[in-house]
């Protein structure tokens, strides 16, 4: 039981860690954008931004998510390659 917690406790954390990122990054970006667009307040500066943000989170996901794939496909490996010297030390 005081693992489980301990674990939703750190996730929890972890996670609200990341949304204080998020939000300095988006407004990192809302300045970028107001420096070069000049005022974000249109609703075609909003939408634009919105897009734009949108598809570099989809872009980073997918990086991401292939990247923890070849992670674990070599810490599989590596796991099997374990296995078998343990076989061939017996």
């Amino acid at each position: 039981m005081k693992k489980e917690v301990l674990e939703k406790i750190s996730a929890l954390i972890i996670a609200s860690f990341g949304l204080v990122a998020a939000l300095a990054w988006n407004a990192a970006i809302q300045e970028i954008f107001k420096q070069i667009f000049g005022s974000t307040s249109g609703i075609i500066a909003m939408l634009f931004y919105a897009i734009i943000v949108t598809v570099i989170a989809v872009w980073i996901t997918i990086k991401f998510a292939k990247l923890t794939e070849n992670a674990n496909k070599n810490i599989n490996k590596l796991k099997i390659s374990n296995k078998n010297i343990k076989r061939n030390k017996k």
